[in-house]
């Protein structure tokens, strides 16, 4: 079963686009690049996929030249299928397993810009960061992630709620009864996670527990790579740190707390393969005094959210009864889970040839201590966000942050429906995206 994606619209007018460069698609394992880019394949003429790992020997193809004229031709030869510009789709799958053909990709669209080239792979991010350059400006590149909220509504045949909600606005909530629906349609989404495998297995057969299952096959598949994560992080500090990043979750993440057996070097060695890898995802302190956020950031200062909230609950060991059942926002927000939830959407919200960096705020001091979930550049105007369920009263942050840096507007995300009140505007769980149409 293929779940559309919002990445698909973009591949639409890649395909048809004049100024048309080889994408190379990123994300972490298992998110569903390829499946993605077979479903695109059904839209020409003739696709082929070349996938290093199952085909080692077409390595060869690249070693002696990069000439994508030539190494068209070999294809074309060996997979007795001809290569028509225009109407061919290559796909070279697994390609960090190649680095001659990542280094190729830069040629194609120099010498054969007419012909629809897309690259993918797992733990592709490695063998990136060990080539020099692999064609600045030759080359796009097109981030994807684990599916969407609004993803899931539609993959799941709720076409009509989805329109609902992207309509709504905090001065036009939707009716009760569909707010409640909603809310709980994003509690089995947080549950269940974006990963295509687990969603298509939900959809087909509406069985939580199975899912469940599934995502612990997935949790040990990803363990069982990080012995491919070069030779510098054993395999074991790798685990101790990434079971670290879940129960650290919605505090800033501190390096001894992380592995009995390693020194603070090695610890954040072994965090920045799990980032590389795509797994862990950081939200930096910015001092936010500006735009762009990323002038006034600390890398000192980091919260760490794990790539999926179903696969976090899993490694948490959430009560799935007390989630699913309860309508306090506590047993939602258990593990801080709604906040990864939140930070994840967001990334999922932005322009996917963008690589999104997420920042938060903090102020430390004697006398108070004051922090901001989520801070973003909307319209060119900074705006704090932060998940909360109470009352005015318990937003004293947010309101801390909006006095100190002169802003107008603050945005607050909650189990609530949309609202507006004071200088807050209120969005539900399951309408992060509608902020950036604000």
């Amino acid at each position: 079963m293929y779940i559309k994606r919002k990445i698909d619209t973009e591949l639409e007018k890649w395909k048809v686009g004049k100024l048309r460069k080889p994408l190379l698609i990123r994300g972490a394992r298992q998110i569903g690049k390829t499946k993605t880019i077979r479903e695109f394949g059904s839209k020409f003429d003739t696709f082929i996929e070349i996938n290093f790992n199952e085909t080692p020997n077409l390595k060869e193809l690249f070693s002696n030249e990069l000439s994508p004229v030539s190494i068209c031709e070999n294809i074309s030869a060996i997979l007795n299928v001809s290569i028509i510009p225009g109407k061919t789709l290559l796909f070279f799958d697994e390609i960090q397993e190649c680095q001659e053909a990542i280094a190729s990709l830069r040629f194609f669209y120099e010498k054969m810009p007419e012909l629809h080239l897309i690259a993918a792979g797992s733990l592709l991010e490695f063998a990136l960061s060990e080539i020099p350059t692999f064609g600045v400006g030759r080359i796009r590149s097109m981030f994807m992630y684990p599916l969407s909220f609004s993803e899931f509504l539609i993959g799941s045949d709720q076409q009509q709620l989805y329109e609902m909600v992207i309509k709504a606005n905090p001065k036009k909530p939707l009716n009760d009864a569909i707010h409640a629906k909603l809310i709980d349609l994003t509690r089995k989404f947080i549950c269940l996670g974006g990963m295509p495998e687990i969603l298509a297995n939900y959809i087909e057969t509406g069985d939580l527990n199975l899912c469940q299952q599934l995502l612990d096959d997935l949790i040990i598949s990803f363990q069982a790579d990080f012995s491919k994560y070069k030779k510098r992080a054993p395999v074991s500090r790798l685990n101790e740190v990434f079971q670290s990043v879940v129960f650290q979750s919605g505090n800033k993440f501190v390096y001894s707390k992380a592995c009995t057996q390693a020194n603070h070097l090695q610890v954040k060695e072994a965090l920045q393969l799990l980032i590389t890898a795509g797994l862990v995802i950081p939200v930096t302190h910015s001092s936010s005094n500006g735009i762009p956020l990323g002038a006034g950031a600390n890398p000192q200062k980091q919260k760490m959210l794990v790539f999926d909230t179903g696969i976090f609950q899993r490694l948490m060991g959430l009560n799935l009864a007390e989630f699913l059942l309860s309508n306090e926002f506590n047993a939602i927000n258990k593990g801080n889970i709604a906040e990864q939830f939140v930070g994840l959407e967001l990334l999922k919200s932005e322009n996917c040839y963008q690589h999104p960096i997420l920042y938060y705020w903090q102020r430390e001091s004697k006398n108070s201590n004051a922090e901001v979930d989520y801070v973003v550049t909307l319209s060119q105007k900074i705006t704090p966000i932060e998940v909360k369920s109470g009352t005015k009263g318990s937003m004293q942050s947010l309101f801390l942050f909006l006095k100190e840096k002169d802003i107008k507007k603050g945005i607050r995300i909650s189990n609530e429906n949309f609202s507006a009140y004071d200088s807050i505007e209120v969005f539900p769980l399951y309408a992060i995206e509608n902020i950036f149409q604000t």
